[in-house]
C-alpha cells in the first residue's frame, strides 16, 4: 500500500511539474488525462477517450477483383478509419448501421460489434457489420498510435503466406503450367478448381436427372440435386490433377475447390481418388450447415476437408470443430464477424487441433485487416489472394511499402491502425457507381427498436 501511495504522489508531482514548465503554453492548459495522452505514443491530434463517430460514407469499387464497397468512418477529431463490405455484397448492409454507431467511441470496438452484430447473417449479409468492425480497429489503432495486430495481443509472424486461385483451363497440363507460373512469382501454396464443369460434354461422366441444367443444380443444396459422378468422371478428374502434378511436382501444397453440387457419396469417392495426389485440402464439398454429413466425408477419406467462408460468428465454427467434422477451417474475415471475431474463431479451432486458412477476395483495405488478424492468430496457415491479375490493385492504397505482395508473402505493417490510407485518384478511376465517399445524411436517423430482450 505504501508503495502505491508513493507512486501516486510521484505521478501527480510529474503532472504539476509538467504544467508549470509549460507556463502559459498549450500544454499548461491540459488536464491530467490530456497530458497523459500527449506523452504517450498516440496520435497528437486525437484524445482517444473523447473520440466520437460523426459520419459513415461509402465508395464502391469495381473489379478488384469483384465489386467491393469501401466504407469510411469519420470522427469528431478529424481522423478516419476504413473498412470493406465483402465482395459482391450491397453497400446498404453498412449504411443501415450508421444510425446505430453515430456518437459512439470507435475505440470501444467490441462494444460496438456487440451492438450491431444482430444485423449480420451468414455469407455476404454480414458484410456491413464486418466493415464497421474493421474501420473501428483502424480508428483505434490510429488514435493510440499502434498497429491493429498489437491490440490483438501481438504477432506470431512478421509476414503472411499467401495462396492464389488460378484461372481454369480444361487441359490439365495447361493448368499445371498456369500454376507453375504462380510458383515462379514466388507463391508457395496453390489452389485449383476441379469440379464437374470439366466434365461437360463428356458422355458417361455424370449421372443426373434428365434435362437438369448445371446452373439449375447450382441453386439447389448439394444433397438434393440428384447429381452423382460416375467412375469414368472420377477417373477423368483424377487424370486432370495427375497432369497438374506432373508439371508442378508433388512438393508444393495444392488445394482444390468448386466441385459442383454433387451428392455426399460422390464427394467421398472423388476425395478417395484424389488421395494419391496429396491435395492440401478439398474445400466446400457440401454446404457447411450439414455438420453430420461433413463428418461422414471427413471420416471416410484421408484428404483434409475444409469449409467456412460463408459462416458468420464463432458459434457455427465451434460446432464443426467440436464434432471433428472438418480438418481445417476457412473463415472469410469480411463475413465471419471482422478482425477480433476471426481471431477468436482461430483460437477456438486451435484448441481442437484444427488449422485456419483464410478466404479473401477484395481490395487492400480488407486484405490488410486479414494480414493483421493472421499475424495475431497462432494456428494461421495461409491467406487467399484473388487479385494477382489486377494491375492497379496495390495502387488503391498508400502509406505502405510496395510491393504489398512479394515472393508469395505480405509483410505485416507497423504503421498505426490497418497501416494504409486510400489513394483518392486511383479509387475514383475504378468506381462502379458515382460517388466518392459522398455525404449520407439520409441514413442518420434510420432507426427501430433493436433490443433483443425485454
Amino acid at each position: 500500500m505504501k508503495t502505491m501511495v508513493r507512486e501516486l504522489i510521484g505521478r501527480r508531482s510529474f503532472f504539476r511539474s509538467f504544467s508549470m514548465a509549460a507556463g502559459t503554453g498549450a500544454a499548461g492548459l491540459l488536464s491530467e488525462p490530456g497530458v497523459e495522452a500527449a506523452v504517450q505514443n498516440v496520435n497528437r491530434n486525437s484524445v482517444p477517450s473523447q473520440l466520437k463517430i460523426s459520419d459513415l460514407r461509402v465508395a464502391v469499387v469495381k473489379e478488384a477483383p469483384m465489386t467491393c464497397p469501401i466504407i469510411r468512418i469519420d470522427t469528431n477529431q478529424g481522423i478516419s478509419g476504413y473498412g470493406e463490405v465483402r465482395d459482391g455484397a450491397s453497400k446498404t448492409y453498412a449504411l443501415i448501421l450508421k444510425s446505430r454507431i453515430l456518437g459512439e467511441n470507435p475505440c470501444n470496438v467490441d462494444k460496438i460489434f456487440r451492438k450491431i452484430k444482430q444485423f449480420g447473417h451468414h455469407a455476404r449479409q454480414a458484410g456491413g457489420v464486418c466493415a464497421v468492425e474493421m474501420a473501428c480497429w483502424d480508428l483505434a489503432g490510429k488514435a493510440y498510435g499502434v498497429p491493429v495486430y498489437q491490440m490483438l495481443g501481438g504477432k506470431f509472424r512478421d509476414r503472411i503466406r499467401l495462396y492464389a486461385d488460378t484461372t481454369e483451363s480444361p487441359d490439365g497440363t495447361e493448368q499445371g503450367k498456369r500454376l507453375k507460373a504462380r510458383m515462379e512469382r514466388g507463391l508457395t501454396f496453390l489452389k485449383v478448381d476441379i469440379g464437374i464443369n470439366l466434365l461437360k460434354g463428356k458422355p458417361g461422366t455424370l449421372s443426373m436427372p434428365l434435362r437438369l441444367e448445371y446452373s439449375a443444380g447450382d441453386r439447389v443444396p448439394h444433397p438434393f440435386t440428384g447429381v452423382e459422378i460416375t467412375d469414368k468422371g472420377i477417373a477423368l478428374l483424377s487424370d486432370y490433377v495427375a497432369a497438374i502434378r506432373e508439371v508442378i511436382g508433388m512438393e508444393v501444397p495444392l488445394a482444390s475447390d468448386h466441385f459442383g453440387h454433387i451428392g455426399v457419396n460422390s464427394c467421398i469417392r472423388l476425395a478417395r481418388a484424389m488421395e494419391k495426389h496429396q491435395l492440401a485440402w478439398m474445400e466446400d464439398m457440401i454446404p457447411w450447415q450439414y455438420t453430420d454429413l461433413l463428418k461422414k466425408i471427413t471420416d471416410a477419406v484421408e484428404v483434409p476437408i475444409l469449409t467456412g467462408e460463408d459462416i458468420y460468428l464463432k458459434e457455427e465454427f465451434a460446432k464443426l470443430v467440436n464434432a471433428k467434422a472438418v480438418d481445417m477451417i476457412h473463415p472469410d474475415l469480411a463475413s465471419a464477424g471482422g478482425i477480433l471475431e476471426t481471431k477468436k474463431i482461430g483460437d477456438l479451432a486451435m484448441e481442437g487441433g484444427v488449422p485456419m486458412a483464410m478466404h479473401f477476395a477484395g481490395t487492400p483495405v480488407s486484405f490488410m485487416a486479414n494480414v493483421h488478424c493472421a499475424a495475431a492468430t497462432e494456428n494461421f496457415l495461409c491467406l487467399e489472394h484473388h487479385s494477382l491479375e489486377v494491375p492497379w490493385w496495390e495502387d488503391m492504397v498508400t502509406g505502405i511499402p510496395k510491393p504489398i505482395v512479394k515472393d508469395g508473402f505480405a509483410a505485416v505493417p507497423e504503421r498505426p491502425g490497418l497501416g494504409i490510407e486510400i489513394d483518392e485518384e486511383i479509387i475514383k478511376q475504378h468506381l462502379r457507381e458515382p460517388g466518392y465517399f459522398d455525404p449520407t445524411p439520409e441514413w442518420d436517423k434510420e432507426r427501430s427498436n433493436d433490443r433483443l430482450w425485454s
